[in-house]
């Protein structure tokens, strides 16, 4: 498409802390790819990788850390994260100092189930008002810097408190600025037809001029040229009569505004949405129906972003890529011999769902031909029933060998465990714990999460709904502006945490980390190179100064007959 110089807006978007620094910014990148064409300036900033707001992320858990029992620290960041986030929102809007340290100790002991003192508490407040006071000084710089006329932040759960501060600042000070928010945020906690929804609208009402709902580039496009109604507050596909984006060539993420050393992965993208129903996900009425890429497209974009950096002159090793696909069923066999039949070593990692498609080792091989280096298999549960309750359509025969297969082939296996589904028992949850034993060898990596209840958007929410009761005290909603869920079905919210802080000792016992730190994914990869003898390199090989890698191309033979018969799935 040829540029147009018609319009003049600057535009800047922007992401907020706190959201792990995985990937660049995808999204952002592709609207400003999209927009350009148009004749807009954008330019894109990330936050999430700058040094300043990292350390107060540091300082916050360590704090943290000191008042919480070891014991009960089982995934301690990641729940953490709910203390954080909701932290963040009571600083912005509380007025009575009392009641705002009385809160704080009740998140934590929402989440730890730990009462801690109140020198705790003080030190915890004195890092989030030191992180505000910087985060508003930067970013007003950056604004005045810019000048942009529209500022559009991507919003998570986890980003929506610094969303909601800087655009209020941005409002007060330069109130001629258009603001938009749009991004993951409505896909769970505050999902269209939620009472989160509802207050976001209303307490965002003198500085969020919009918000856009689902996929953004056609959306936004026909905001900024006036062609959705100005009276209007929010967008979905539904105001343009559920127009998508022609995948047919797209133009790939423009990454040119971002320091990708930052990050280790770069993006791949082969499809959007799920083909699939679990109970207690949300991607499908979120992202709409599920559409496939043309596979040599999808690789052609990832080859153009690897030669990008290389031509750039960036010594940044970007063999590494992350399928920001839903799931990769649907694709994975097509696209491994597209990248075998261009002979490109490029390495990539994604989600997976359990099928019988991973129960032939010889799939598991091609794929690992291909450079399939990481998987993640939401496993979710060792019990057949509590399989059964997710809707997940897979049973235990299937879940044993396709963690095998991957294995073998020398896949890093990445297992995502929910605990604390309704209806889990002790005796479902020790199956759990059993299936992760006896697979521990085969296992590279096991995470477990609290299964969580948002109030709307998830599978069988509605299922639920009547079960569902506030997590904090009703009085806290003029602090925290929105409200947590839980729900009163067996096993309840404080159970499901023990169990979890028992999974995690488990898988240390077992010697089975859930790596995050350099030191924790060295040690790891040690131990998947010694277990496996296929195994792929590890990650320290992918960092820079590094040359290219391509040991993926070798043949590789899987030993025997390993296809098991596919009248054990049968389920």
């Amino acid at each position: 498409m040829t540029t147009t110089t018609a319009n003049k807006e600057k535009i800047l978007l922007v992401l907020l802390p706190y959201w792990a620094p995985i990937l660049p910014p995808v999204g952002l990148a592709r609207l400003k790819s999209f927009l350009q064409p148009h004749g807009y300036e954008v330019k894109i900033v990330d936050f999430i990788v700058k040094n300043e707001g990292l350390e107060y992320y540091y300082n916050y858990f360590d704090v943290l850390k000191r008042c919480i029992p070891e014991q009960k620290r089982g995934n301690f960041k990641n729940i953490g994260h709910d203390v954080l986030r909701n932290h963040m929102m009571a600083h912005l809007h509380y007025k009575d100092e009392k009641e705002y340290c009385q809160l704080v100790k009740i998140l934590i002991s929402k989440t730890y189930y730990e009462i801690i003192d109140d020198s705790y508490v003080k030190e915890l407040n004195e890092v989030i008002a030191n992180y505000f006071r910087i985060l508003g000084k930067y970013f007003l710089f950056l604004v005045e810097f810019e000048e942009p006329d529209v500022l559009g932040a991507t919003v998570y759960r986890d980003t929506l408190a610094a969303a909601m501060f800087v655009l209020k600042l941005t409002r007060e000070k330069y109130p001629h600025i258009k603001t938009v928010i749009g991004g993951g945020l409505f896909a769970d906690s505050h999902m269209v037809g939620s009472p989160n929804f509802d207050a976001l609208l209303e307490v965002t009402r003198d500085y969020i001029d919009k918000i856009i709902i689902g996929e953004g580039e056609l959306l936004f496009l026909k905001y900024l040229k006036g062609e959705l109604p100005e009276n209007q507050r929010y967008f979905t596909s539904a105001d343009i009569n559920g127009e998508v984006l022609n995948l047919k060539n797209a133009a790939p993420p423009d990454f040119s505004d971002l320091n990708i050393q930052k990050y280790p992965y770069l993006p791949g993208t082969a499809s959007f949405s799920c083909k699939y129903k679990c109970s207690f996900c949300n991607e499908v009425q979120f992202r709409g129906k599920y559409r496939k890429r043309d596979i040599k497209e999808t690789v052609d974009e990832m080859v153009y972003l690897y030669n990008a950096v290389e031509l750039n002159n960036v010594d940044s090793g970007h063999q590494l890529f992350f399928m920001t696909d839903s799931l990769l069923n649907p694709v994975i066999t097509d696209l491994a011999h597209e990248l075998i039949r261009k002979k490109m070593s490029l390495y990539y990692d994604g989600y997976y769902k359990v099928d019988n498609a991973a129960t032939d080792v010889n799939n598991t091989f091609l794929w690992r031909k291909s450079g399939l280096y990481r998987v993640r298999l939401g496993v979710e549960s060792g019990s057949q029933k509590v399989l059964d309750l997710m809707h997940k359509g897979i049973n235990i025969n299937q879940i044993k060998m396709a963690i095998k297969n991957f294995a073998l082939a020398g896949i890093k296996t990445t297992t995502y465990w929910v605990i604390g589904h309704p209806g889990e028992t002790e005796e479902d949850f020790q199956m759990t714990l059993d299936i992760i034993e006896e697979l521990k060898n085969f296992i590279y990596q096991a995470e477990c999460n609290p299964f969580l209840y948002h109030y709307c958007g998830q599978n069988s929410s509605d299922e639920w709904k009547d079960k569902r009761m506030l997590l904090y005290p009703e009085n806290a909603k003029k602090i925290l502006i929105f409200d947590s869920w839980t729900l009163d079905i067996e096993p309840l919210r404080e159970i499901a945490y023990e169990r979890m802080y028992r999974f995690v000792e488990h898988c240390k016992k077992l010697n089975l980390l859930n790596p995050y730190t350099s030191k924790e994914i060295f040690d790891s990869d040690r131990r998947w190179q010694k277990l496996q003898k296929f195994a792929v390199p590890s990650l320290d090989k992918f960092s820079p100064p590094v040359n290219l890698i391509s040991e993926n191309l070798k043949e590789r033979r899987p030993a025997g007959k390993c296809k098991v018969d596919d009248r054990a799935f049968n389920i």
